[in-house]
């Protein structure tokens, strides 16, 4: 039987010469199972059409008039009920038809920020639909997270630096309390310009932020946290000269529609130190964080940034302005140049007029021009000044319960103040109505002795004036090297403080003084007590800050306590990982205070918040306090330079701070004549039609030891707590109290 062969070998057989073609024959069988599998046809197989609309012929008309056929036929998106664009745009070609706002403005939550006039059907076939303005609309992932107080917020930054409040002005001053949410405000302004305007493009190009040191990376931080990955913003917080100069160039020399990276984060320092790199371009918004340092028209910060190419500028403090009239001159001129005139005409106009009339001496018709003056000076500012009272934050925070303590001096420290006072004699240098050098070196020699006897030893050991001997107070084999609290009245009480929250309590507490000398006792304290901590001061680096700050945050870190400079760290910082904090001691400037009280009642914070103020009874420390109660409408005592001091202190008031009252739980309270208690302690609301005019009606009530209701601080009483008066807090307003 002969076997089947491969076609090629078929082939070759009949070629050979030897071949037999009588002989061979093909394999019937193998044809007839290849006939059957070219004719099947599947069941599941449609068979194929003929074309029957292909011409015939290959004629050159028909065939041109058959390619147009196909061509003519109009191009349909393969998507059911598909309605969108056809695709039909040709490059480089602006699309007809009326312009859309970025984002739905009837959307549910939607925040318009500019509404276009309404015009009728038949205008709206006459105008240019290239030219017919669009609805302002904040992104809908910034606007749901919203509050309605920063919705507002929003509004009125937005209507400032695009000139619409003040004619030819675009700028403005955020003067929100601390815990508002500044920051995000800013971040939803920024956001807005870069992507959208009335006119269908971007409003600007680029944006500065400049900030303290502490906060480049928190700014940072918050909008990579708000906008995710939707732009990448350039922080500068460390690296060489010429590294610096680098990416400053990069950043200003960008232009176009998208700039890849058009947010600038940078410290005040470095701006300062590249202003040559960075007066170069134009930037289309300037934001200052903590802008309260530009109170001084002189110094070389504020003069680099008043000379930068930038139109809409933005100064955000969480403090108003409480010194003198030139720093709201200073800050409104920065924001809006021109709006108050020169600083010579402002001085004619609003300064001279507003002081006169606030002096004590002055007579009715120069107070009730004076009082003109300011109304005139506010309602002028307020056009581009937005500020809210944290009294907001009660609806979305926990309680905040403030207490001032009054702590009694021990018997070494009355010893020691009592010295001073009778050898340096402060009281003799201010007969005259000034005050001299020597004095303000005294003012702060009895602070550090409030603090503590240790920060004045050195000066005893060389026997410096008004310590003349004071060496021999001490006791024997006193050393410096660790801390004795027992020998301070604030240190006993604080010592109890601590000891109370570790072990009752899972909270950690925050430690505020304006010395980095006491922050050293504080940290022989917590080696004492074996107490994990932290501390941040000047001389910790801006990146390792960040790092600290985000670590005792965490939930699981083991760290207790945070240590903080009021000088280095007081303003900005997010320290919501405690619910405690001890200001340690009291700084002349109310608005230091209230910036470094505020950094644990915060957005995220989740327990009731603790703030204690620890004051030494009867000593110089009260009348800080006193002087930062008191109400004016545009000044508060600062004693930050001399003629502070002497415009804000009376002769009297002068020789007061040098004297010590020994015979009160509170010179505070005595001084104030609260009429709410009955032998120190409350025992009746002051009715509300009083006319009563004590700088106490912001505290809410006084206590005596029964009348506490801190644990933490009533076992701490009988350490050296001699009376504590509560803060009117926001827990007033819940009904808590």
């Amino acid at each position: 039987m002969r076997r089947s062969l491969a076609p090629s070998q078929v082939a070759k057989r009949k070629q050979g010469p030897d071949s037999d073609d009588e002989d061979w024959e093909p394999d019937i069988a193998s044809q007839s199972k290849r006939d059957c599998r070219e004719n099947y046809i599947s069941p599941y197989r449609k068979p194929l059409t003929a074309l029957t609309n292909r011409p015939l012929c290959t004629d050159g008309n028909e065939h041109e008039a058959f390619i147009r056929k196909i061509l003519s036929k109009p191009f349909k998106v393969p998507i059911s009920n598909y309605t969108g664009p056809l695709g039909l745009r040709a490059l480089g070609l602006r699309r007809a038809g009326v312009r859309k706002a970025l984002h739905d403005p009837f959307e549910d939550g939607a925040l318009v920020l500019y509404e276009p006039p309404a015009i009728s059907a038949h205008e709206l076939i006459k105008a240019d639909k290239e030219q017919l303005p669009v609805h302002v609309v904040v992104d809908p992932v910034l606007s749901k997270v919203l509050r309605p107080h920063q919705r507002e917020g929003v509004k009125f930054l937005w209507d400032c630096v695009t000139g619409r409040r003040i004619e030819n002005s675009y700028g403005c001053i955020m003067a929100d309390e601390m815990g508002l949410g500044k920051t995000l405000q800013c971040i939803a302004l920024m956001w807005t310009l870069l992507r959208q305007s009335p006119d269908f493009k971007p409003e600007i190009e680029k944006v500065i932020v400049v900030s303290p040191s502490s906060l480049v990376r928190n700014w940072y931080n918050e909008v990579g946290k708000w906008l995710g990955g939707r732009l990448q913003p350039l922080a500068i917080d460390g690296g060489s000269k010429d590294e610096i100069d680098r990416k400053l160039e990069s950043f200003i020399s960008q232009h176009g529609m998208r700039v890849p990276t058009p947010i600038l984060i940078i410290s005040y320092e470095t701006f300062r130190l590249h202003t040559e790199v960075l007066h170069k371009g134009k930037v289309g918004l300037v934001i200052c964080d903590e802008g309260h340092r530009l109170k001084n028209s002189d110094n070389q910060t504020y003069q680099a940034l008043n000379a930068m190419n930038a139109q809409r500028r933005v100064l955000i403090s969480g403090t108003p302005i409480q010194n003198d009239l030139l720093e709201y001159f200073s800050l409104v001129h920065f924001v809006n140049a021109g709006i108050l005139g020169t600083a010579q005409e402002f001085k004619k106009r609003f300064e001279i007029p507003i002081l006169k009339g606030r002096d004590a001496d002055a007579s009715d018709k120069d107070r009730t021009a004076g009082e003109q003056k300011l109304q005139e000076l506010i309602s002028i500012v307020n056009r581009c000044l937005i500020r809210r009272t944290s009294d907001i934050l009660s609806k979305y925070l926990p309680v905040k319960i403030e207490q001032v303590v009054c702590c009694k001096l021990t018997p070494l420290q009355k010893e020691l103040y009592k010295l001073f006072l009778k050898q340096a004699k402060p009281v003799e240098s201010v007969q005259s109505g000034k005050i001299s050098v020597s004095s303000l070196s005294s003012i702060t020699s009895l602070k550090k002795l409030c603090n503590h006897p240790a920060l004045i030893y050195e000066k005893c050991l060389t026997g410096e004036e008004g310590f003349d001997g004071a060496i021999d107070l001490f006791p024997q084999k006193y050393s410096t090297k660790a801390v004795e609290p027992q020998l301070s009245g604030k240190m006993l009480v604080l010592d109890y403080i601590l000891a109370m929250t570790r072990t009752t309590t899972s909270d950690k507490v925050v430690l505020v003084s304006n010395y980095t000398q006491t922050l050293d006792l504080f940290e022989k304290l917590c080696r004492t007590r074996r107490y994990l901590y932290v501390r941040l001061d000047g001389t910790m680096s801006i990146k390792k800050r960040a790092k600290i700050v985000e670590r005792f945050n965490s939930p699981s870190n083991p760290e207790f306590i945070f240590m903080l400079s009021s000088k280095a760290g007081g303003c900005g910082l997010n320290l919501i990982g405690a619910n405690r904090l001890v200001m340690f001691d009291p700084d002349w400037n109310p608005a230091n205070d209230e910036q470094a009280m505020a950094r644990v009642w915060r957005d995220g914070q989740k327990k009731t918040c603790y703030i204690y103020r620890l004051l030494s009874t009867g000593t110089i420390e009260e009348k800080i306090l006193q002087r930062q109660a008191h109400k004016k409408a545009l000044s508060s005592c600062v004693v930050d330079e001399e003629q502070d001091v002497e415009r804000h202190f009376s002769l009297g008031e002068l020789r007061e701070l040098f004297a010590l009252n020994e015979d009160t739980v509170s010179d505070t309270h005595d001084r104030f004549r609260c009429r709410r208690c009955v032998n120190s302690r409350q025992v009746r609301a002051p009715p509300e039609d009083s006319d009563c005019t004590s700088d106490l009606s912001n505290w809410h009530h006084c206590s005596d030891k029964r009348g506490l209701r801190d644990p933490v601080l009533q076992a701490s009483w009988d350490a050296a707590v001699s009376f504590v008066f509560h803060q009117r807090s926001h827990e007033d307003q819940r009904g808590v109290v």
